[in-house]
């Protein structure tokens, strides 16, 4: 036997010099092929705030905008103060007061923070506010988003693109992108560690962590006669499991609650869920069904044809595909992706206003507003 291997390793050893180093170049171009693969599933900061701009574009465009330049600025401090506790504090963060009854709250990749007037509302002081915001810090500041669709595969380059041509790649991640964050399609460990995040990042500025378990239960009371998940964090865990997490990772810790100031620059208040108006079935950014500007210019004498007919699905911005389940679908989204659902909140109306209210803070206005937190 002894002498058996010797004559192998001897052959072994023997064998061609060129087939030794095509073995070697063949490794070599695995290795590339490799290296490829995992350099075409990394998304860069810039390429992941384009995403993100993409995102908020069709949330703003689906939601509007609160026109307040005020309320921006106040929201602005609250979540600027909250982002610099993250592990990314330097991203260029934006927040974005949407225009709805609807509570909820976005985060868009790279920084781009949405939340609802609605939200505002249901809201009892800066720190729930905090809390909130810190959850949707939280995502973005894990890559929450952009992982999950890397680690399902749910998007890939064609086999023909190379790596100087990632646009149509990257606005089909965008598209993904705007699906999971309506539809807040992340995982229970994503929700989970968004909710620690939120704990941490609230404490270290100077918040009472606590009191987004109070924003939840008074959310999850609000829900309680939905049949199906409703709006703001209703996804995987359920509300109630959540609750009891939030109060688990605050301890007994102490930190300020900031009512005061909160009711001096907020003034909505929640619209009851059995009054919201919804946006109709079928609409721009429920069922993803818009009527595109080359159909409104089509000639009259086919006009009445194409009014017979289907609309085609799109959102009018990159061709966005349908992202939210009709009525009928959405129990079984809910169940199999912890998906929002389409309920009264998810289904809101919005304004009509889409642009940006453009506000900026300094660093001394951040440190004048942190002493506030006490």
């Amino acid at each position: 036997m002894k002498k058996v291997i010797l004559v192998v390793a001897f052959a072994t050893l023997c064998a061609p010099a060129d087939a030794q180093i095509g073995g070697l170049l063949n490794k070599a171009q695995q290795a590339k092929e490799q290296k490829d693969k995992l350099d075409e599933l990394n998304i860069n900061d810039a390429e992941e705030r384009k995403i993100g701009e993409d995102v908020s574009a069709k949330v703003r465009q689906r939601f509007g905008v609160v026109q307040d330049p005020a309320v921006h600025k106040y929201v602005t401090l609250v979540g600027t103060l909250v982002a610099r506790q993250s592990e990314r504090p330097t991203l260029p963060w934006t927040f974005i007061v949407l225009d709805t009854d609807g509570v909820n709250a976005f985060a868009s990749p790279g920084g781009i923070v949405h939340v609802t007037r609605g939200a505002l509302g249901l809201v009892r002081n800066e720190a729930e506010l905090a809390g909130v915001l810190a959850h949707e810090i939280g995502h973005v500041a894990h890559k929450h988003t952009v992982n999950a669709i890397r680690k399902n595969k749910a998007v890939q380059m064609g086999t023909s693109a190379t790596m100087a041509d990632r646009g149509p790649y990257l606005d089909q991640i965008a598209n993904k992108a705007y699906e999971m964050v309506l539809e807040n399609a992340f995982d229970r460990g994503d929700e989970i560690d968004a909710d620690k995040a939120s704990v941490q990042y609230t404490q270290k500025a100077g918040y009472a962590s606590g009191t987004l378990a109070d924003f939840l239960t008074r959310l999850d009371d609000r829900n309680k006669d939905q049949p199906a998940r409703n709006g703001l964090f209703a996804s995987h865990p359920e509300t109630k499991e959540r609750i009891d997490k939030v109060r688990q990772l605050a301890g007994a810790k102490t930190g300020a609650t900031v009512e005061a100031r909160y009711k001096q620059n907020i003034t909505y208040e929640a619209t009851p869920i059995t009054s919201i108006a919804a946006v109709e079935d079928g609409a721009a950014g429920l069922t993803g069904s818009t009527a595109s500007k080359d159909a409104d210019k089509s000639a009259d004498s086919s006009k009445a044809k194409k009014d017979a007919e289907p609309r085609k699905k799109g959102f009018g911005l990159g061709n966005l595909k349908p992202s939210v389940a009709p009525e009928s679908k959405s129990a079984q989204v809910s169940a199999s992706g912890g998906a929002r659902g389409v309920g009264p909140d998810r289904g809101a109306k919005g304004g009509g206003n889409p642009n940006v209210v453009k506000v900026a803070v300094t660093d001394s206005e951040i440190e004048a507003f942190k002493k506030g937190v006490a």
